[in-house]
């Protein structure tokens, strides 16, 4: 089954691939990789906000990483014309607002990392950073950036 017919069967609908606030292109091939710059959580009633262990618990940490991928997966989609070019996800780096004591962040990346083996199976599993930033931008819970190998 192609990846395009994947989100389809998952009932997925990507966001749209949003413009960069400042100067940097939002993806860049070289070679057969293709990097995506770090998508930051948002939804569909605007930016998730939030420190994860002060005002935001890993469950609803995890929805924002979540948010993060299907921005990663827009974004691949609009370099790429087709997430059926997509052979493997390569690395996730994830970087979550969280307090100096919140030890969690492996279990709120995993919103992202689930999301990719959802959509690619085993060519969806990866190699991941997962760590804690103790400010984002705009004050987001999340921002995850990826490298993808291109078919």
């Amino acid at each position: 089954m192609s990846h395009d017919a994947r989100l389809a069967e998952l009932k997925i609908v990507l966001p749209e691939a949003l413009a960069p606030v400042a100067n940097y292109v939002p993806y860049q091939i070289s070679g057969n990789l293709l990097y995506v710059s770090g998508q930051i959580s948002n939804g569909p009633d605007g930016l998730i906000r939030g420190k994860l262990g002060a005002d935001m618990d890993v469950a609803a940490g995890a929805q924002a990483a979540r948010a993060c991928g299907l921005a990663l997966l827009a974004q691949a989609r609009a370099a790429l014309g087709s997430l059926d070019r997509v052979a493997r996800v390569v690395k996730l780096t994830g970087f979550v607002n969280s307090t100096p004591d919140f030890g969690d962040q492996p279990e709120v990346v995993n919103g992202c990392s689930d999301l990719m083996v959802e959509v690619f199976g085993d060519a969806g599993r990866h190699a991941r950073a997962a760590v804690s930033a103790p400010a984002l931008p705009r004050g987001v819970a999340l921002e995850i950036e990826a490298i993808f190998e291109v078919a």
